[in-house]
Formats: C-alpha cells, sequence, structure tokens
C-alpha cells in the first residue's frame, strides 16, 4: 500500500468517526477532542484554542512563505426529513451517508490527508499550515477568525479552503452583509388623515434596492446582489405605524469593499441603516496564481462561488476548493462518494506538488 493510499483509508476512517460524533456550531468539542487524537497517534505537535486544532509541517522554516489549509468541524443540525440516522455513518453503492460527511468532512479529512503527506517532507519551498477550525456553519467568532489573531501564527502567503466544489476551483467568493433598516413616521387613527405611515416610508426605499444596480460588475462573481428579506411593521389595524423594520441581506463582489456598499445604501434611502457586521469580506485569487494554474493544468474550472465560508475572515488570496457537491450541503441523507474523498487527497496533493516543492 502506497502512503497516499494509506493517507487515504485513515481519512475514511477519521470521517466516519467525526460523522458518528455530534458537532453543532458552537458544540464542537469531542470532535475537536477526535482530531488531537488522530495528531498524537502520529506524533504531529498540534496547538488548539476553544475547538479550533492547527498543526505545522515538521522542518518549518520562517524564512518562507506559508499555504494555509483549512476547513471545518462543525456542522448545521439535522433537517426533519432525515430518513436514516444522522450520526451513523453508511457506506452503501460507494457513497458514505451522515451528517457533515459532505460539507465538510469530506473536505476536513481530504486536507488533513495532503497536510500528513507533506508534513516530513524537507524539500519544500512553502511551509503547510493545517487548521481545522469551528463555528463556521454561523459565521461564528470564534473560529478561524479567532485563530488569525494567534501571535504564534505565520503570515500567510496564500490559503485553500476546504469547502465542496467538485474540486473544480472557486477563484472568488461573495462577501455576506445584513443590514437592519428602520423607516421613522407618525402614529395616526387609520380612519382619519392623520399620521405619517412608516410602511409607505419603507416601501420607497425597497423599490430602490429592487431596482438599483451597482455599476462595477465582477467578471468572475457577476452583480452584487441586494434583497430585502425580512419587513416588520404595525401592531393593530387601525394604527398608522410609526416604525417599519427591514432587513437587506447583501451579497458582495471584490468589487466593492462592505463600508462602500453601507455608504451607497445610506446615501440613497431615507431609513436608518445599521450593518451587523463588517466581517464577512469578499475574497478572490488571481487567475494567474501558479495554485490555480495548477488546477487548471489538472483539468479543474473555475468559476465564482455566490456563497459564503471561512475565507470570509482571511486577508490573504484564498482558493475555495474541496471534494463533494455543495448541492448536497445541509440536505437530508446527506453524503459524499468515497471516490471524491480519494479523488480528493490525489489532486490536493498534485496541485500543491505543483507549487510548494522545491524545483
Amino acid at each position: 500500500m502506497t502512503l497516499q493510499q494509506q493517507l487515504t483509508q485513515d481519512a475514511i476512517v477519521l470521517l466516519k468517526q467525526l460523522i458518528a460524533t455530534q458537532s453543532f456550531s458552537r458544540e464542537e468539542q469531542q470532535t475537536g477532542d477526535i482530531l488531537e487524537e488522530f495528531f498524537r497517534e502520529r506524533n504531529i505537535p498540534f496547538r488548539r484554542k476553544i475547538n479550533n486544532l492547527w498543526a505545522r509541517n515538521q522542518h518549518f522554516n520562517p524564512a518562507l512563505p506559508t499555504v494555509l489549509l483549512n476547513s471545518h468541524h462543525d456542522t448545521v443540525k439535522p433537517n426533519p426529513s432525515w430518513t436514516l440516522n444522522p450520526f451513523e455513518p453508511l457506506v452503501k453503492d460507494g457513497k458514505l451517508f451522515g451528517l457533515g460527511s459532505n460539507d465538510a468532512g469530506g473536505c476536513l479529512v481530504s486536507l488533513l490527508a495532503t497536510f500528513c503527506y507533506f508534513y516530513h517532507r524537507s524539500d519544500l519551498s512553502f511551509n503547510v499550515l493545517f487548521v481545522a477550525s469551528a463555528e463556521e456553519e454561523i459565521s461564528g467568532v470564534n473560529g478561524l477568525e479567532l485563530l488569525l489573531k494567534e501571535n504564534d501564527l505565520p503570515e500567510i502567503s496564500f490559503a485553500i479552503v476546504g469547502e465542496p466544489t467538485e474540486m473544480h476551483l472557486a477563484i472568488a467568493e461573495k462577501g455576506l452583509m445584513v443590514v437592519d433598516c428602520t423607516a421613522h413616521g407618525k402614529a395616526g387613527h387609520a380612519a382619519r388623515e392623520e399620521g405619517d405611515n412608516a410602511i409607505y416610508k419603507a416601501l420607497r426605499d425597497i423599490t430602490w434596492i429592487k431596482q438599483y444596480e451597482f455599476p462595477k460588475v465582477s467578471p468572475v462573481l457577476g452583480k452584487m446582489k441586494m434583497s430585502v428579506t425580512i419587513i416588520n411593521a404595525g401592531k393593530q389595524h387601525n394604527v398608522v405605524p410609526d416604525t417599519c423594520t427591514f432587513t437587506i441581506d447583501c451579497r458582495v463582489t471584490e468589487q466593492y469593499t462592505l463600508e462602500e456598499t453601507l455608504a451607497t445604501i445610506r446615501q440613497n434611502i431615507g431609513s436608518d441603516a445599521q450593518a451587523r457586521s463588517i466581517r464577512l469580506k469578499p475574497s478572490s485569487i488571481p487567475l494567474e496564481h501558479p495554485i490555480v494554474q495548477a488546477g487548471i493544468k489538472m483539468g479543474r474550472n473555475t468559476y465564482g462561488s455566490p456563497t459564503t465560508s471561512d475565507q470570509a475572515v482571511l486577508d490573504c488570496q484564498s482558493l475555495k476548493l474541496g471534494p463533494g457537491h455543495s448541492g448536497r450541503s445541509h440536505t437530508a441523507d446527506e453524503f459524499i462518494y468515497l471516490s471524491e474523498i480519494e479523488e480528493g487527497i490525489d489532486l490536493y496533493i498534485k496541485m500543491l506538488g505543483e507549487v510548494i516543492i522545491s524545483k
């Protein structure tokens, strides 16, 4: 059995252990313990902060640039449509069923296998940093974002973030900003010409949001997108409401910062507008980057992703890439093909080998 075959076998065994262990966001203690044991069994030094774990290659050299390999070990809660036990890893017809198998367990164990493949090598032109992060599914502040504040983490040159992409190359990802708005009016009796209806004021703003198009269009991600997803007003039928609140879901491309997006909204609506955060930034990596070119050379396609991941908290260039299919994420009876894990490890190793092994 080759090293790569052994690593693939170990990755599948580990994934089954993770599936069998509940790891909802903010409740990843036990899967963190499993990952700790994985490192200990292989005598790989690691560190842990809350439920985030990280390790670096044996011959780490501060003079070299660093590549980050990252995926998450938290999961969403299973929806009521599951027909299988979400915590029982089941292999059938080449598929491994279980909660988190596709999002993002397959990516996590494949990247960990890749890290182990390069761990002992002394001929690398990059350091390799592996991070298993928590709270990704809720964009939590105690996940990768917390870890990046550690003083002993090296500066990261570029990152591969493991999410199910069928091992195609998501070279850009939209950022997310949620904006809470309040339109102010004046209360009055609905039967008389009294008051100033806050709903009508909100509707004028919502119409602008629906119709406005940001002038700069991303060559990869396309247009910016704003959607009003929540609206609330009024307490009883015969009272003109004095306030109306609504929420905007903003998907931001690399053409605008979150601050610029918020400023544009405030300049064009009458309602008060407050962003819940400006943490989840758009991200991208140039088409000409060596890791992207390595993937293209191996027949992989490039595209822009509309969904967010831990890329949003990184300041470095990053590529979203992993085994599995995004359409299976968060679905009942979630699964990943065992062959996808095998292919994922193989492609990760080949792509990184093109970039980080000294020629």
